[in-house]
C-alpha cells in the first residue's frame, strides 16, 4: 500500500509539470516580415508578440525624476532583416504637443548597443568607448511632420502680430532677399539648430557613451510616426536593425518614455533597464 501511495503521488507530480503552462519570456521578440509597417494601426503588428516593458524613474544623475509617472510601455517588433521598426503605446491622456516656454513636449525612445556582447554596456546611455545608438521621437516634432506651420500663429493662436521683416511686402516671396531675411529673424535656424524649425521626420538619431555625452547621429535614416488616441500614444520607430541580429542571435534594447505634462525632458524620464531583444520566423 505504501508502494503504491508514493507511486501515485509521483505520478501526479509528473502530470502536473506536464500541464503546466510554458513560462512567459521576458524579451522582445521581433517577427520575421516581408513589409516593416510605418503605421501604428497597420495590421501587421497585431501578429507580432507584445512585451509589456515595466518602466524606472531615472534618479541616477541629474536632473533626476522625484515622482514615478508612466508605469509601463507596450512594445511589438518586426523586421525585415535590413530594417527594425518597434511600436510603442503607453497611457496619456493628454497631448503635449506645443513647443512654449515652461512647457514640455511627450516623447519616448529606443536604445541599442553599437556593438552586439554578452555583456552590454550600461544601460543608463552607454559607457565611454561604448556607444549606445538611441532613436528619439517626440510629438512636438510629429505636429510640425503632421502639416502644423513653424510660425507664432499657428502655435499661438491668439498672439497678435504687427509685422515680420521676412513678410515685407517689398520683398518677393521665395527670392533670395526674402529667405536670408527669414534666416536673420530666425534665431534658431540661424545658429544651426537642430531641433527647432519645420522637420522632415518626427524622430532623431543619436548616440551616447555615457550620460551628458548625447550628440547627433548624421547618416542613421530613421524614421517614425506617433498617434494619440483614447488609450494614449501609440508611436512606430523604425531604424536600421543591429549588425548580426538575426533568427539565431540576440542583442539588448532599452526604452524611455517622457510626459510632457508631468515637467519631464532630458534626464527627467521614465526608463528601463536593458531587455533582451531577438528575432523569430513568421509561423
Amino acid at each position: 500500500m505504501l508502494r503504491f501511495r508514493i507511486l501515485a503521488a509521483a505520478l501526479m507530480i509528473v502530470a502536473a509539470g506536464c500541464s503546466r503552462a510554458p513560462q512567459a519570456v521576458n524579451e522582445v521578440v521581433s517577427l520575421r516580415v516581408s513589409k516593416i509597417p510605418d503605421t501604428p494601426p497597420d495590421a501587421v503588428w497585431s501578429n507580432a508578440p507584445e512585451h509589456t516593458a515595466k518602466l524606472l524613474l531615472q534618479d541616477l544623475v541629474e536632473p533626476r525624476l522625484a515622482k514615478a509617472s508612466t508605469p509601463e510601455v507596450k512594445v511589438r517588433s518586426v523586421t525585415n532583416g535590413s530594417e527594425i521598426a518597434f511600436r510603442l503605446t503607453w497611457p496619456d491622456a493628454v497631448v503635449n504637443d506645443v513647443p512654449e516656454p515652461g512647457r514640455f513636449p511627450d516623447g519616448c525612445a529606443v536604445q541599442i548597443p553599437r556593438v552586439r556582447e554578452v555583456d552590454p554596456p550600461e544601460p543608463q546611455m552607454g559607457q565611454s568607448s561604448r556607444p549606445v545608438d538611441i532613436t528619439f521621437w517626440r510629438a512636438d516634432w510629429q505636429a510640425s511632420v503632421n502639416g502644423r506651420p513653424d510660425n507664432i500663429r499657428s502655435i499661438y493662436p491668439n498672439a497678435a502680430v504687427d509685422h515680420y521683416p521676412f513678410e515685407a511686402k517689398s520683398l518677393e516671396p521665395g527670392s533670395a532677399a526674402q529667405r536670408e531675411m527669414a534666416t536673420r529673424y530666425s534665431p534658431a535656424a540661424a545658429s544651426g539648430n537642430r531641433r527647432a524649425g519645420p522637420r522632415d521626420v518626427p524622430v532623431e538619431d543619436l548616440v551616447a557613451e555615457g550620460p551628458g555625452t548625447l550628440s547627433p547621429r548624421p547618416g542613421a535614416g530613421s524614421r517614425g510616426k506617433g498617434e494619440h488616441g483614447a488609450a494614449g500614444w501609440s508611436v512606430v520607430i523604425v531604424r536600421k536593425s543591429p549588425q548580426g541580429l538575426d533568427v539565431r542571435t540576440r542583442t539588448q534594447i532599452a526604452f524611455a518614455v517622457w510626459e510632457g505634462s508631468k515637467q519631464e525632458t532630458g534626464a527627467r524620464k521614465m526608463r528601463t533597464g536593458w531587455i533582451p531583444l531577438s528575432v523569430r520566423e513568421a509561423k
